[in-house]
């Protein structure tokens, strides 16, 4: 059961949408379909939705540049959908702030399965949770119920994978973690499956902790060294000086 969650389906392939919604509602979702990028850019934005169900290939704004667009105004959880199985297009959906990744077809169960998995990641932690919910490395604060990151009163501006990373990095603050380890422990918060560690990711991780310290930078000179590569190993998050 999904209920009470209202979801908004941006695709442009009417019979899919339809079988969609159709079995999205048949679990007690509430379900919004619109058909083309521009549309379900202002749609998503509204903040009428819980979670955006995005196709890739949309006629007009692709879900690309929607998503891209949707992320410089909203937080909102991001699902794409799309026959596009490229790597590169999981690479770069991830990286302007895509939370889940889903290749057509997919199995209605299975994306079923990844919109809980999804939102239970942003969901706020239940009241008397003893774990950790704030972290704090030197200027830098780190709030993961409210999912914001401060150097004094700036706010960073990241992506949900951006955000979770940091929180991984300041979590094992003072300690080398490679980029497998990196790669492993962001998946495991975010409550996917582990799967196989390839140089793609690797390229990955680098990219996004290139945007992280940029946004470090950008609030703050005292903060922008908080974030060391250690060569051939991994990236440690710090507040003291090292090598």
């Amino acid at each position: 059961m999904l209920a009470p969650v209202r979801l908004l389906l941006i695709e442009d392939d009417a019979r899919l949408a339809e079988h969609t919604a159709e079995y999205l509602r048949d679990h007690d979702a509430e379900v919004e379909v619109v058909g083309d990028g521009a549309q379900g850019l202002e749609r998503a934005a509204s903040g009428d939705h819980d979670l955006v169900l995005l196709d890739l290939m949309l006629p007009g704004l692709d879900g690309l540049e929607v998503c891209k667009q949707l992320r410089l105004r909203s937080a909102i959880p991001v699902i794409m959908l799309t026959a596009r199985g490229d790597e590169i297009d999981r690479v770069v959906g991830l990286e302007i702030g895509a939370d889940d990744y889903l290749p057509k077809p997919f199995s209605p169960r299975e994306l079923l399965a990844r919109i809980r998995a999804v939102l239970r990641r942003h969901a706020a932690p239940a009241p008397g949770s003893e774990e950790t919910q704030v972290i704090e490395v030197g200027p830098l604060r780190i709030d993961r119920d409210r999912r914001t990151a401060q150097v004094g009163e700036e706010t960073l501006e990241l992506t949900a994978y951006q955000f979770d990373l940091l929180w991984v990095l300041a979590g094992g603050a003072g300690k080398v973690l490679s980029r497998e380890q990196l790669h492993a422990q962001v998946r495991q918060l975010r409550g996917e499956p582990p799967i196989d560690f390839d140089p793609a990711v690797d390229r990955s991780i680098d990219v996004h902790m290139s945007k992280v310290r940029g946004a470090l930078a950008s609030v703050s000179s005292d903060a922008k060294g908080l974030i060391r590569t250690i060569r051939g190993v991994g990236y440690v998050l710090s507040d003291e000086d090292g090598p």
